[in-house]
């Protein structure tokens, strides 16, 4: 984890930024697949493929195991269940927010009444 942001994975966070990258998770949600499979799909040549991967699997996001001459990528779990909990660490304060969103909206209705 990087320093300033407890609960969350700065790396990671920065590897889903880039739209291909996010493509390829989107891509692994399913379940595993090789570069070549991944590069087909996106309409990618392979070394752009394999680039991404890379910075996927250098960040935590992806694991890669070899089959013989084939790697396979998967999705890692932990970081989206880092990602999950800080995003809940929130939920309080937009709770809290909406609350105050709907007494106003209240107010405001209560006026219109009168």
């Amino acid at each position: 984890m990087s320093g300033g942001n407890p609960g969350i994975d700065m790396a990671a966070l920065s590897a889903l930024a880039e739209p291909n990258r996010m493509q390829i998770v989107e891509l692994l949600r399913e379940g595993p697949l090789t570069v070549g499979e991944i590069a087909d799909r996106l309409g990618l040549r392979q070394p752009q493929a394999s680039k991404h991967l890379k910075v996927l699997s250098d960040s935590g996001v992806v694991e890669v195991t070899a089959d013989a001459n084939r790697r396979i990528y998967k999705l890692r779990s932990e970081p989206f269940l880092t990602f999950q909990s800080w995003v809940k660490s929130f939920r309080h304060v937009w709770e809290e927010r909406f609350d105050n969103l709907d007494n106003y909206l209240r107010e405001l209705q209560s006026k219109d009444n009168q």
